[in-house]
């Protein structure tokens, strides 16, 4: 398509009282074809109005009864138009909804910080230290009462050996039922913490 298509709009000025006067007039002349004639008698009442339309009618005119051109556009100004905003994609939409949340939600996490309660981090066994040294003073407990029942039965009952073992059963059961009481009292007792779960908390204030 040529580039002095007059259906491109292209261009756009203001209508100056000059351009209207040509217009009106242009609307009038037998000379001009009848789409031209519409066009004119439709520009004369706009307050902006595209160059080449103005253009292509003007050089359509008679040469004897058109202004200059120069003339004829002097006092009009350029009208600039804002480009249509590009249309978002739906996928980015929602990936800007999902962010527009998430941002949300860590100001108000941000905001109710000091009024909410702070999760205990500090959980028992929470690390692979704690479950390691929770298990090895298990099995020491265990070990010392089957020790201490082996050779407290030793000394009661003569060294006979089967008494001599219902002595250890019966001392590494204690130790068990020990280490579970003991067990119990921490995990209700929050102030009792494990070495490695204070220092931790150290660490992090």
């Amino acid at each position: 398509m040529s580039s002095d298509d007059p259906n491109q709009p292209g261009l756009v000025i203001t209508v100056t009282e000059s351009i209207r006067l040509f217009l009106l007039a242009a609307s009038n002349d037998r000379r001009l074809s009848e789409e031209l004639r519409e066009l004119a008698l439709t520009l004369s009442s706009a307050a902006n109005a595209p160059y080449k339309q103005i253009r292509s009618i003007w050089m359509e005119s008679a040469f004897d009864t058109r202004p200059e051109l120069i003339s004829l556009f002097s006092g009009s100004n350029f009208v600039f138009t804002s480009p249509k905003p590009r249309e978002k994609s739906e996928e980015l939409k929602e990936r800007l909804r999902k962010l527009k949340e998430l941002a949300e939600r860590k100001e108000y996490q941000e905001l109710v910080k000091d009024i909410t309660p702070k999760k205990d981090l500090n959980e028992p066994f929470s690390t692979y230290k704690d479950q390691i040294g929770f298990g090895l003073h298990v099995a020491l407990t265990m070990f010392t009462g089957y020790l201490v029942g082996y050779f407290a039965f030793r000394a009661l009952f003569n060294h006979s050996p089967i008494m001599n073992s219902a002595g250890g059963i019966l001392g590494l059961v204690f130790g068990m039922l020990l280490e579970t009481f003991l067990f119990i009292i921490r995990t209700s007792e929050p102030n009792l913490k494990s070495p490695s779960s204070t220092s931790r908390l150290k660490k992090n204030q």
